[in-house]
């Protein structure tokens, strides 16, 4: 990890762009996939299923249809097949460059074409949520994300609420390089008492997942640990809109 990058991380961390008060009656918690590869529809969303739960999936355009390093993504009928299902379908930028590292026109005219992809496929999503790719962030692509979606996440670890900043919500990582069931439990622990939001995310989902993968198993128990002590498990989208309200 470059001085640059963990400089710009630290900066963006510092900046607040869109500080927002969630007005949560009870905790929550978000399970999202970054990129996406298919295996987090068809091995993801029916764990999801089995806790009533609803994920968001953020699609980067540029994976549609491909098969990369051994992991096959998502195609069009997966894209409405999942929206169907009623989970939410986020933006990942379209050709999942590492934003802090491309220009603010580039970037935006990227993200352009990633929501006329999203349209043409799923028609008019309403306002869109974002991830960024990698989890980068500077404060300059903060403050684009910030003005554009509503809300965009981050892969800094934390507790969102009761004040928060949209434009780089904290999530926990699901993740096989760094799994920790302790660790988990303890951001539960840490988002009820605080009556807060977490968003957890991870990517490919199998019994061998990639090192930013989960297995079935690993995506159960943190939901086990959210539905037992009474967390809403809802998608980004529908906890935003309860917060607001």
């Amino acid at each position: 990890m470059s001085f640059v990058y963990r400089l710009n991380a630290f900066a963006a961390r510092q900046m607040t762009v869109r500080p927002t008060r969630l007005n949560l009656d009870r905790p929550a918690a978000s399970f999202s996939f970054d990129d996406f590869p298919v295996s987090a529809w068809t091995a993801g969303a029916p764990v999801l299923e089995r806790f009533g739960a609803k994920g968001t999936y953020y699609a980067a355009g540029g994976f549609c249809g491909q098969t990369e390093d051994g992991l096959t993504y998502f195609d069009e009928a997966v894209l409405r097949d999942v929206r169907d299902a009623g989970h939410e379908i986020g933006c990942h930028s379209f050709s999942h460059e590492h934003g802090p590292t491309v220009s603010s026109t580039l970037l935006s005219d990227d993200l352009d074409r990633n929501a006329i992809f999203l349209r043409e496929v799923l028609g008019d999503l309403g306002p869109l949520n974002f991830a960024y790719p990698y989890g980068e962030v500077s404060p300059r692509t903060k403050r684009l994300a910030g003005d554009r979606f509503a809300s965009a996440r981050g892969i800094h670890s934390g507790v969102n609420g009761p004040m928060t900043d949209l434009s780089q919500l904290r999530a926990i990582p699901l993740e096989r390089r760094s799994w920790n069931p302790a660790e988990v439990e303890r951001w539960v622990a840490a988002a009820q008492a605080a009556n807060g939001w977490l968003v957890f995310f991870s990517h490919d989902v199998s019994d061998d997942p990639t090192p930013y993968g989960a297995t079935p198993a690993m995506l159960e128990h943190a939901l086990a640990a959210t539905r037992e002590v009474g967390f809403d498990l809802e998608p980004v989208n529908r906890i935003l809109a309860r917060a607001a309200a």
